[in-house]
């Protein structure tokens, strides 16, 4: 589940690892599905002691620590995936610890419930290229009026499906694609050539509101409990939600009852009232 709000929560906290030098690699034994590594753990394991890590960043959902040699270990947690600097939730689900030195935290764990999260480790000066390169595209908190429109605006596709392509903006998920089309009052079943240069004025604004909103609560923990930011705490935006999960409850705007659709097989909440077609 993590999105950019998360990932970013988890970074800004994760950071005070930075200018700590790498001890040792620790893999964990675990019994459930094991995590994609790339190019596999025996690189990481050769690579990374002895390496300071010199920046920790952010590109839309993944986590990226930078060190001293511009190499660099990216996180996705992808569903369930954690980046740690205190105890994780639960000791069976951790599966990466490094083990660090210097003034800050000691070290820094990896832990994903379902196992679907992956780590890539990047050859010196080769990570952001390589993760633009087909695979991500402009930062959602960073990119222009003009970009957006350039990605997605001639695109037939449904705008709520549109905004959660990571290779044409990265960073924006299920979750907040509906709070932004709310925020927005824009139709999540509108195709993205149908929208007027008002619509996305409106989109554009919204993308740096919710997503920054988000930041300062921390993100958003759900039902299961299962996201939590880099100090196994959780957070608290879920409290602010207008639409997500609220289907049948009053529009927070109109009163209208909160509707839900399945787009690209994921839930869609909205104010039918607010966000007509």
């Amino acid at each position: 589940m993590p999105e950019l709000p998360e990932v970013e929560t988890m970074r800004r906290t994760v950071r005070e690892v930075e200018g700590q030098r790498v001890l040792q690699v620790r893999w964990v034994r675990s019994r459930f599905r094991p995590l994609v590594v790339r190019p596999h753990r025996a690189a990481i394991c050769r690579t990374l002691p002895g390496r300071k890590i010199q920046q920790v960043r952010r590109r839309g959902k993944y986590l990226v620590l930078v060190f001293d040699d511009r190499s660099a270990l990216a996180f996705h947690p992808r569903m369930t995936g954690l980046v740690l600097v205190e105890d994780p939730p639960d000791w069976e689900h951790l599966r990466l610890e490094l083990r660090l030195q210097g003034p800050g935290p000691r070290v820094l764990r990896f832990w994903d419930r379902r196992g679907l999260g992956t780590l890539e480790l990047f050859a010196p000066g080769t990570w952001e290229t390589q993760l633009a390169q087909g695979r991500l595209g402009p930062d959602a908190l960073t990119i222009s009026l003009g970009e957006l429109r350039r990605r997605v605006g001639h695109l037939r596709a449904p705008v709520k499906v549109a905004l959660m392509d990571q290779q044409r903006l990265a960073g924006v998920g299920n979750l907040y694609a509906s709070e932004v089309l709310f925020q927005a009052r824009v139709p999540p079943t509108l195709p993205c050539c149908r929208l007027e240069p008002h619509h996305w004025r409106r989109i554009h604004r919204a993308l740096r509101t919710v997503l920054e909103e988000a930041i300062r609560y921390e993100g958003s923990t759900l039902a299961d409990g299962t996201y939590r930011n880099a100090l196994n705490r959780p957070g608290s935006y879920q409290n602010h939600h207008r639409v997500y999960g609220r289907a049948g409850q009053p529009c927070p705007r109109c009163k209208t009852p909160i509707c839900r659709i399945v787009q690209a097989q994921r839930s869609t909440f909205f104010c039918p009232q607010c966000q007509k077609v």
